[in-house]
């Protein structure tokens, strides 16, 4: 049992004790604002406060954010110890203390505190990774907060001889993003003369070759790699999440094959029956709430299912009127936590975590799945070649299993179409190597 003490507490340093504690470290544990109570505890002893109560606790530095209210510029100053880089970090000497207030280091990352502050937007009136604090100080790559508490357990069980940890296992979920489900089939005479015209206007006589082609049905659509995705799922044992767009009508960045199409309402009540299905949001849900109730309510009738999973089109939300919109709609889980341009941890970390709204000073019911790894990333926006990608999936695979955490990638299935076999037989090889590894 370990026993916090605190002179005062609050909602925020209730919320990021179970974070760590119970979600991360697997340990029981209990807050007390009782000095004597405290100093008699047998057990491990946690004294987070400036007054030192016995001489075998271990004090964690208060630098008070966790007893704030409301949101303000907060002065942030990075250090480094051992390997990592730490915010907050005590002035004391004592060999008892902690080297830096991880609990407020946690909840000012974890929250997206920064979120909160006024920002320059990026063109889809997005938080840009530009304005984060990990990519100005270099530790966007990194899971941050997993390093912190590993090293945090470490030094619990050097202190503490009696304290006993549960083992998290690392989690692989592949998730695809399907808002653009076929690239020829299914959309209709007036669309498909519109895309040949445009080609036309392009000179790109190949692409409708192959148009006239996968109409004709001496081709398959390009984009139609479903079939190949779910034999690469049983074979490597995948529990894979499918977010499809469910737009009644499209729109500039709304083109999938509308739900109401026959190919399409299969498509997506075969997945339902094999894998877990998530809600991707259309942009034009963004401006009328109402429709994404509706884009709910429609996969839940093709789907016969409770879906209560989401990740926005175009990671196009902000906090917190984003993730309240979700908890109103009925999403209980969201995986939208990333950026679209470069891969990395936006929240420094590569573990669930429960939505704490800063402005209601409250936690939620909406849980945070974080990704790491977008492939429209890597391939559309920095341009790398296959071979560069393929090396960034394994490093994002690698430092998410050795801190034991949560890696969660996201694909497209046109960036895995025929167009793209390179592409698509390099993520066959990543599975196949993951595969050999866990049977080793």
């Amino acid at each position: 049992m370990t026993l916090l003490y605190s002179d005062k507490s609050s909602s925020r340093l209730q919320y990021i004790a179970a974070f760590i504690f119970k979600e991360l470290l697997q340990i029981q544990y209990s807050i007390t604002t009782y000095k004597q109570g405290f100093g008699e505890f047998d057990g491990i002893k946690l004294n987070y406060s400036d007054e030192k109560i016995t001489g075998d606790e271990l004090r964690i530095p208060n630098c008070g954010l966790l007893f704030e209210s409301g949101v303000k510029q907060q002065k942030i100053e990075i250090n480094q110890i051992e390997n990592f880089k730490i915010l907050f970090q005590s002035s004391s000497k004592e060999n008892n203390e902690f080297p830096f207030d991880i609990f407020s280091a946690t909840f000012y990352l974890l929250s997206r505190y920064e979120e909160y502050l006024p920002h320059e937007k990026d063109k889809y009136g997005r938080y840009s990774h530009l304005n984060s604090l990990a990519y100005k100080e270099n530790f966007l790559h990194v899971p941050l907060i997993n390093i912190w508490i590993n090293h945090f357990k470490c030094c619990l069980e050097n202190k503490f001889q009696s304290v006993e940890f549960n083992v998290s296992n690392f989690t692989f979920i592949p998730t695809y993003d399907i808002d653009i489900a076929y690239s020829f089939l299914h959309k209709g005479f007036i669309r498909n003369a519109f895309g040949s015209i445009d080609s036309l206007l392009k000179f790109n006589l190949k692409n409708i070759m192959q148009r006239v082609r996968v109409l004709a049905g001496a081709k398959k659509d390009p984009f139609d790699n479903f079939d190949w995705l779910h034999v690469m799922h049983q074979q490597y044992e995948l529990n894979p999440v499918y977010f499809f767009l469910a737009s009644d009508k499209n729109s500039l960045y709304d083109k999938n094959i509308l739900p109401q199409i026959e190919a399409m309402h299969q498509l997506i009540t075969d997945h339902a029956q094999k894998y877990s299905i998530g809600l991707h949001p259309s942009w034009q849900s963004g401006d009328d709430f109402s429709l994404l109730k509706k884009e709910r309510k429609t996969l839940e009738i093709i789907t016969g299912k409770v879906i209560n999973k989401s990740r926005q089109h175009y990671l196009r939300f902000n906090l917190p009127a984003g993730y309240r919109r979700l908890t109103e709609a009925g999403i209980t889980e969201d995986y939208s936590m990333g950026y679209d341009a470069v891969n990395g941890f936006r929240a420094s970390v590569a573990s669930s975590f429960l939505w704490y709204d800063l402005e209601k000073e409250e936690q939620a019911k909406l849980r945070i799945y974080p990704f790491c790894y977008m492939d429209s990333a890597v391939i559309f926006l920095k341009k790398l070649s296959h071979e560069e990608a393929y090396r960034e999936i394994f490093y994002y695979y690698n430092i998410c299993r050795e801190v034991k955490g949560m890696f969660i990638s996201v694909f497209h299935n046109h960036f895995l179409g025929y167009d793209n076999l390179k592409w698509r037989k390099l993520y066959e090889s990543f599975l196949k190597e993951l595969l050999s590894e866990f049977n080793v």
